[in-house]
């Protein structure tokens, strides 16, 4: 793909990006005009503002409800897309997507854990469900690599297997703890199942710090992840540290992926799907393939938000329930496609 045509596809991401937000904004139990939701929108800035109209229920509608919603639904989907071209990149693995080492089981269990001791903590809009969450993730991870770490290397397979290993090991305490729990089993099952209801500005900044940063540092070592696409061997005859890059774009990648999960539960497949999607218009190239990934997971996960919490009257689906239903054909066609490399 030539250069020409690589800006022009971002610009079109880009335009479709900024529609896809105010065609969102619009929409819900109460319904605002895109002229209106502009109008809004161009009262708050500076100079121009004064040209511009807007009602008080509209200002509270799109900047306290909609707007801090979109965005969160943005960054988790920017997040999770660029993690996902991590994991298959490092794992040289189609099937690999950030949830892969843990950090899923650990936020259920630590979700669980919150809901069964009926903790009452809050640290800025994070509720005590979201911190145990958070917490289990990040500990999960870490004892994860620190079982797969054999002297001072990371091998993939090892870390792979243990990964597996405590994924299950969780799962059956959850199970476990949720048979003698079984009046919390509901409040747990929704929020794995992810929503972006409980939005705030104070969750979006928070978000936005760790996905903005760590998405920058992935991008920076983009050009390195190709050459290790090329085989270890060759990445290090170039002078990339192959086995130090690894461990700090998992970590990286797993912390985003346990801030993201903490902020809005458990949203599986944009992690799987979107790279792919993406790999066929930009081809294998990580500098090309994350930026536009990360676009395509933001547009992605924002029209899943609206469609969960549109779709009922006074009632909203989960958002995990619209990623899967769009992830699954998706997963399956995959799999069948890389059977041999499975079997």
């Amino acid at each position: 793909m030539t250069k020409s045509m690589t800006k022009m596809n971002f610009i079109i991401a880009m335009a479709l990006l900024l529609l896809t937000i105010a065609v969102a904004a619009t929409m819900g139990s109460a319904n605002i005009s895109l002229k209106d939701f502009i109008g809004t929108i161009f009262s708050k800035l500076p100079i121009v503002g004064s040209y511009f109209e807007t009602t008080g229920s509209y200002e509270t509608i799109i900047f306290n409800l909609r707007l801090p919603r979109i965005i969160l639904a943005l960054l988790a989907g920017m997040g999770l897309s660029v993690t996902g071209c991590v994991f298959q990149g490092v794992f040289s693995n189609p099937m690999a997507e950030p949830y892969l080492l843990g950090v899923s089981s650990g936020a259920a269990f630590g979700a669980t854990l919150a809901a069964v001791m009926e903790i009452q903590m809050r640290f800025l809009s994070f509720t005590t469900v979201s911190l145990f969450a958070f917490v289990g993730a990040i500990s999960v991870m870490f004892l994860i690599y620190k079982l797969a770490v054999v002297r001072g290397e990371l091998p993939v397979s090892v870390l792979l297997l243990s990964g597996l290993a405590v994924n299950y090991f969780l799962s059956a305490l959850i199970t476990l703890i949720m048979t003698f729990n079984q009046e919390q089993v509901e409040s747990v099952y929704f929020w794995t199942l992810g929503s972006f209801k409980n939005a705030s500005w104070d969750k979006v900044f928070l978000v936005f710090l760790v996905v903005g940063i760590s998405i920058m540092y992935i991008i920076k070592h983009s050009g390195e992840l190709d050459m290790i696409m090329m085989g270890d061997e060759q990445a290090k005859s170039v002078g990339v540290e192959v086995d130090k890059l690894k461990k700090r774009l998992l970590i990286v990648s797993s912390l985003v992926a346990a801030v993201i999960v903490a902020s809005s539960g458990i949203i599986g497949f944009v992690g799987l799907i979107i790279p792919h999607g993406v790999r066929l218009i930009t081809g294998p190239s990580h500098r090309k393939l994350m930026p536009m990934s990360a676009i395509s997971g933001g547009i992605f996960l924002i029209i899943c938000d609206t469609i969960a919490r549109v779709t009922l009257n006074n009632k909203e689906l989960s958002v995990g329930i619209i990623t899967a239903l769009c992830g699954v054909p998706f997963f399956l066609w995959l799999l069948y496609k890389h059977r041999k490399l499975v079997s």
